[in-house]
């Protein structure tokens, strides 16, 4: 029986990985290693970027939401109350899209709230 060499397969699994680390400095784009534990660390970064950015929107719409509430005479947390106890199912996100672009909506909205 011959033998099997599976140096083929070593190899394309770190140039794979080295072309993740590509332009890194130094021999983090380089050496596998090196390049191994940043890209794995950078991996990392990015997961926990992505949950922490959907926490980073959500306040800013609670913010804006916040301002353009202040303007009819009413708190935040009473405005959110009220939309709840109405059955009104509109997240923060569309919310805070109406306070921007179609203010004659929102405003609607705040009267049906009232």
């Amino acid at each position: 029986m011959s033998r099997v060499k599976r140096g083929t397969v070593t190899k394309k699994r770190h140039k794979r990985l080295l072309k993740l680390s590509k332009g890194y400095w130094g021999q983090r784009k380089n050496i596998f290693m090196r390049a191994h534990e940043t890209v794995m660390r950078a991996l990392a970064y990015a997961y926990k970027g992505r949950k922490l950015r959907k926490r980073d929107f959500r306040s800013l719409f609670i913010s804006r939401i916040k301002a353009a509430v202040e303007f009819y005479g009413l708190k935040y947390s009473v405005f959110i109350f009220k939309l709840h106890k109405q059955h009104i199912a509109l997240n923060r996100k569309i919310l805070s899209q109406l306070s921007i672009f179609d203010n004659l909506a929102f405003k609607s909205i705040v009267e049906l709230v009232k």
